[in-house]
This record gives C-alpha cells, sequence and structure tokens, in this order.
C-alpha cells in the first residue's frame, strides 16, 4: 500500500480490510483489495493529534489511541466518535480490545499495560 505518511499501526477489520495510523497525520481504512475506503479526520472531522495504535471491536468500530493528546476515541460506523479514555493516560501507544469489551493501552510513558471495560451496546 504506497502513498501512506508514516505508517504505524496497523489491525485487520472484519470485512477483510484494514486500518492504519499515520505518524503525526491520520488514520486511514482500505478495503481487502487495498483500495482506500476513508480516511477517519475527513469522515468524522476529528483533528488526531498523533495517532498511533489501532485496533477494531466486535461491532465494527475503530478505535484509536493518540499519543499526544493522551486519549483513545472510538469511531463507531455510524454517528459521531466517542471519547473512551480522557485521563490517566501518559503516552498511549499499542491498542487492542476483546470480544467481551475491555480494551488494552501499552502506556509507554508509564511502562504498563491499562485495562478499561466499555460497553457500546448493552450486553
Amino acid at each position: 500500500v504506497p502513498n501512506l505518511q508514516g505508517p504505524r499501526y496497523v489491525s485487520p477489520v472484519p470485512s477483510g480490510g484494514f486500518v492504519v495510523s499515520e505518524e503525526c497525520g491520520d488514520v486511514k481504512v482500505f478495503m481487502s483489495s487495498c483500495k482506500l475506503l476513508c480516511s477517519l479526520s475527513s469522515k468524522y472531522g476529528h483533528q488526531f493529534g498523533n495517532p498511533a495504535g489501532v485496533c477494531v471491536d466486535t461491532e465494527g468500530s475503530i478505535l484509536v489511541a493518540d499519543e499526544q493528546h493522551r486519549t483513545v476515541h472510538l469511531f463507531p460506523e455510524h454517528g459521531a466518535p466517542v471519547c473512551l479514555v480522557s485521563t490517566g493516560l501518559r503516552k498511549p501507544a499499542g491498542i487492542a480490545c476483546s470480544s467481551f469489551g475491555h480494551l488494552f493501552v501499552a502506556d509507554a510513558g508509564e511502562n504498563c499495560v491499562k485495562v478499561f471495560k466499555y460497553c457500546v451496546r448493552p450486553l
């Protein structure tokens, strides 16, 4: 996949495509054919500082850790972005989510992994 601006983290999406964070830039979603589907900053009007870790939950929402803003945002397929974590992170890097609604954040600023519980829909 050419023409990325400092690719950092990548994660598969359920449709067979993938999502990529770009250093000091954007997060882009690609189809399984490697064709660009969308840019999250354009689709949602969201301003990233320094997007890092990315993952996709069981609902198909994309989660993005932002090192500069020290946050984790959830980008649903439909609707507005939701800030899941806005405090307690020094340098969020890699992230992962479980099918049980747990969010794992590698905090490079504190040399640890932090675990958060979130739920998009009531179980």
